[in-house]
């Protein structure tokens, strides 16, 4: 008799990375479970991660909770591996931070999903791998910059794939006047291309949700006269 087997149907156009729902049951759990074995605390040498800067313990928010500042475009997706990844974020979390509440300042800023972006499920891997104390600690994810591709397959997928609470710890932070609402400017490093990127959403705020193609790089010229943010103070009046 033939074996069962299912049919998952996913959009091409949605950026997930289709390989976990390809995977046999009986494979996943012949794997270790990673984070129980000591292994993953080992002398492992991470320096070439390091020297990315992409993940970097910093300040504090208003609330305490210590920051992991994570800038999206640091990260050389391409060539560093999923399991790597996983061994990496949890030795830094557990030397840099091993207690007390922190929460993650996500600098999604000209994130290139081919070059620099691990994809939703890999990161869903990471957060379900880590232990339970680990994800309490956990309080919010600060995603700064986060555009309407990403808002969208969070919106869609999101309570599917993001698991265990991550769902609703993400705060969306669309302008980084809004992230010093939430910690004082200094706590955490903002890098140049950063601020930048949010001059140009400031400037030409349909950018921000990819109504504005800027083929020609014209956003880096001043916006003209007819810019929204002229005009606020006078449609409040």
């Amino acid at each position: 008799m033939a074996e069962d087997f299912s049919v998952v149907v996913l959009a091409s156009d949605l950026g997930v990375d289709a390989r976990p729902f390809l995977t046999r049951t009986d494979e996943v759990d012949e794997q270790e479970n990673w984070h129980d074995c000591p292994q993953y605390l080992g002398d492992e040498d991470f320096a070439d991660l390091d020297l990315l800067h992409f993940f970097t313990l910093q300040g504090s928010d208003k609330s305490g909770n210590r920051i992991f500042r994570v800038v999206g475009k640091f990260f050389p997706a391409r060539v560093v591996s999923a399991e790597r990844l996983k061994k990496y974020i949890f030795q830094k979390i557990s030397n840099e931070c091993p207690e007390g509440p922190f929460c993650l300042v996500y600098m999604h800023s000209t994130v290139q999903k081919d070059e620099n972006s691990p994809g939703i499920t890999i990161l869903r891997w990471i957060y379900e791998d880590l232990p339970s104390e680990i994800k309490e600690r956990l309080q919010v994810v600060y995603f700064v910059h986060p555009g309407l591709r990403s808002r969208l397959v969070i919106a869609t997928l999101g309570r599917l794939l993001l698991t265990g609470g991550l769902y609703w710890k993400i705060k969306y932070v669309s302008r980084l006047q809004y992230l010093w609402e939430e910690m004082k400017k200094g706590e955490v490093e903002v890098p140049d291309f950063v601020n930048n990127h949010d001059n140009v959403l400031e400037h030409r705020p349909l950018t921000d949700y990819g109504i504005e193609p800027d083929p020609f790089h014209l956003t880096e010229v001043q916006s003209s006269s007819f810019s929204l943010n002229h005009y606020e103070n006078r449609w409040v009046s």
